[in-house]
């Protein structure tokens, strides 16, 4: 048996009729990317309730990050295991990890001040600019999308995109500012999964998970989130920006926790130690579901009706992903089918 970085314990030999290691860590990270995807989805949900109580955006992410570092900290000293973890981590390791976090600003900057302005739906096709990019830097910095059948599923998914955030107002022109924002945002984002994706120890022919030079996945996560919290707070305290919680109405609450835990904790952690088990590109492929969580609650939530050009743009979302996780025939080898991602490393417990 061999200590999962996530937490979970694998066990070693492969029965019959049953899934192996590699397996079964492509279906976890499949998992995780996918709860991660649902969990960022649900940030700008919790966001609008937040600064239409008055609260902006700086304040938003400054309690965003001081809530979901405090809790990947609290589960990191927990286990034993990410303890040890801790006190392994070498020092450009513990570097890289806070300037993770610092370049995370960024991302979140951009996004959560421009969607203040920009309609959810605009922003979302707008964002998703980001799952090609990222396969493109994978190219020369990561483990690439192999073959055909994967980059047609790319190109479905994203085309399914266009179509589930479709039917925005043209009448409702929002500000060039604040769309120039969601623009960037994404290319700041496809920088930091690359970005963390090489942390965990991704190169061209491997992902991260069971990596030898790969960072554990929940110590990095604490890291990064405590990094980029403590940026926030430092900027609003410096400026004298409206942070404490004196300063916060009741209205907001609930969504700044939603946001925090949700949005944050969750999100971050989970996309992290998933895209540490498939692959930046793959990652961000699987990501595509996002919008799609996001338009039905929408509509379950505040009754925004789907077009059907948007279910249509939904099933190919799903049709994508699906694709991008299935294989050809067994058999001959197909030049179109992923090399086998390779097996983790074995790391006794020390739990």
């Amino acid at each position: 048996m061999y200590a999962d970085p996530f937490g979970d314990a694998v066990v070693a030999p492969r029965a019959t009729g049953t899934l192996g290691r590699v397996d079964r860590v492509r279906l976890t990270g499949i998992a995780l990317v996918v709860v991660s995807a649902f969990a960022f989805g649900s940030g700008g949900l919790f966001a609008q309730p937040v600064y239409d109580a008055g609260v902006d955006w700086l304040t938003l992410m400054a309690w965003r990050f001081g809530i979901a570092g405090s809790l990947a900290w609290l589960l990191l000293l927990t286990r034993p295991s990410a303890r040890a973890a801790l006190r392994r981590m070498s020092r450009p390791a513990l570097l890289g990890a806070v300037g993770l976090g610092i370049f995370y600003l960024s991302n979140t900057a951009t996004y959560y001040a421009g969607i203040a302005v920009v309609p959810l739906s605009l922003a979302a096709l707008i964002v998703y600019i980001y799952p090609p990019v990222v396969a493109v830097l994978a190219l020369k910095l990561g483990r690439p999308l192999q073959g055909r059948r994967a980059w047609s599923a790319l190109g479905i998914a994203v085309a399914g995109v266009v179509l589930a955030v479709g039917g925005i107002d043209a009448s409702a022109v929002p500000p060039i500012g604040g769309l120039l924002l969601v623009i960037v945002s994404p290319l700041f984002y496809s920088v930091w999964i690359i970005l963390a994706a090489r942390h965990s120890g991704e190169r061209s022919d491997r992902t991260g998970h069971g990596s030898e030079d790969g960072a554990d996945a929940a110590v990095t996560g604490a890291i990064m989130l405590s990094a980029t919290g403590i940026a926030y707070w430092a900027i609003n305290l410096a400026i004298g920006h409206p942070v404490l919680p004196s300063t916060i109405p009741a209205a907001a609450w609930p969504g700044i926790l939603g946001v925090g835990v949700i949005a944050g904790f969750l999100a971050i952690q989970a996309f992290y130690a998933g895209a540490a088990r498939v692959g930046a590109a793959q990652a961000s492929l699987i990501s595509t579901v996002e919008p799609l969580w996001t338009i039905v609650w929408a509509f379950l939530l505040f009754d925004e009706r789907l077009a059907p050009v948007q279910w249509v743009g939904g099933a190919m979302i799903l049709a994508g992903v699906i694709l991008a996780q299935t294989r050809g025939r067994t058999g001959t080898a197909s030049r179109d089918e992923p090399p086998p991602l390779p097996l983790p490393a074995v790391h006794l417990s020390e739990e």
